[in-house]
């Protein structure tokens, strides 16, 4: 059978390098980049570091508004499934790509199959809830990662093609587990030492594109002092817009955008993280490192309810009060499966498609 997979952002990536390989098993995959994310370190670096095949289609759709975004990917991508006739399409998490690559399937009645689907954070605003709450609906194979994502569905009423198969995030970090481990050289290149320094990543719109709220945020890290922080192009962006780069610059450690090995390095060898990433926030829960969610939300409300992640916004007394006081007082549960949802991933759409 043929499979369809459209990617186009880092997160997407991730998800995809175990999946992709599975798949590869007993299935033809054709796949699709949307070109959503364009920069070396937010793209190619992912295929590189965890073997993902280059893409058979690249539509080099860029940067722009969502609605500018999602409708030259859909253009793009009906051609695609009209000339490969897929038996299924494959979409991951909540991107535009996510969104793109799941409606244009629908209409032209290709099954859709979801990965991460029934995550929920509750707030419309987010592009993202809007992403996932739609896809969702359309999909024809729901492939949860908690239990909470069952139920999240269940209570919109969905249900049918439903399965709880655990996060295949789990899968991807175990995969490079030993080679994150040795991966120090990130450490030693900018003068870091195990458990002597704070992880930042800032990059969603509700906080680069605020005055109010990115101003808080860097006062915020200024005054803790140890944090060092990836900067996202956007942000980066919005720092040199409202003239706190310079301030940020001289508090914070800023280093340019890091592949997944080197992220996870950066991760696991923090004190704490600090971010308004829902990735960043799992991977934080799964390495056991106490996580500060710059936002008022979080679609991964295990990582909340287990006491290691702790929601304070963009309000900078939260931050710094947060950060100074926050510590975990139990182990983190296997709440995201063990590692080998690609594997019921794969069984599931053999079962469909038979």
């Amino acid at each position: 059978m043929k499979v369809l997979t459209v990617v186009g952002a880092r997160p997407n990536f991730i998800k995809m390098a175990p999946v992709s390989k599975e798949l590869k098993k007993t299935m033809d995959e054709v796949i699709v980049h949307t070109g959503q994310h364009y920069d070396y370190e937010l793209d190619k670096i992912f295929f590189d570091e965890l073997h993902i095949p280059a893409p058979d289609y690249h539509l080099g759709v860029g940067s722009g508004s969502h609605g500018f975004q999602t409708g030259e990917m859909l253009k793009k991508i009906d051609g695609i499934i009209a000339h490969e006739k897929p038996d299924i399409v494959l979409v991951y998490g909540d991107t535009n790509s996510t969104f793109a690559g799941a409606l244009g399937a629908a209409k032209m009645h290709v099954p859709v199959a979801h990965i991460e689907a029934g995550l929920r954070s509750f707030d419309r605003r987010m592009p993202e809830e809007i992403n996932r709450v739609l896809t969702d609906h359309i999909s024809n194979l729901l492939f949860c990662p908690t239990e909470a994502a069952v139920k999240h569905l269940a209570a919109e009423g969905v249900t049918e093609g439903v399965h709880l198969t655990g996060d295949v995030s789990v899968d991807a970090m175990k995969a490079v587990a030993e080679i994150a481990e040795k991966r120090t050289e990130v450490l030693a290149s900018n003068g870091l030492r195990q458990k002597s320094y704070s992880l930042a990543t800032v990059h969603r719109a509700e906080n680069t594109d605020s005055y109010v709220n990115l101003s808080n945020i860097v006062d915020a890290f200024s005054e803790i002092g140890d944090v060092v922080l990836p900067v996202h192009p956007r942000t980066e962006k919005y720092l040199k817009k409202f003239n706190l780069w310079d301030q940020l610059a001289d508090h914070v450690k800023i280093i340019r955008p890091v592949g997944y090995l080197d992220m996870i390095a950066l991760e696991k060898n923090a004190r704490m993280i600090l971010t308004d990433s829902g990735g960043v926030q799992k991977e934080a829960y799964i390495l056991s490192v106490p996580c500060v969610t710059l936002r008022e939300n979080t679609e991964w409300v295990e990582t909340v309810s287990d006491g290691w992640n702790v929601l304070v916004g963009s309000d900078k007394a939260r931050i710094v009060g947060t950060y100074r006081d926050f510590r975990p007082a139990s182990s983190p549960r296997n709440v995201f499966g063990d590692g080998n949802a690609r594997a019921r991933i794969r069984e599931i759409i053999e079962e469909y498609s038979a």
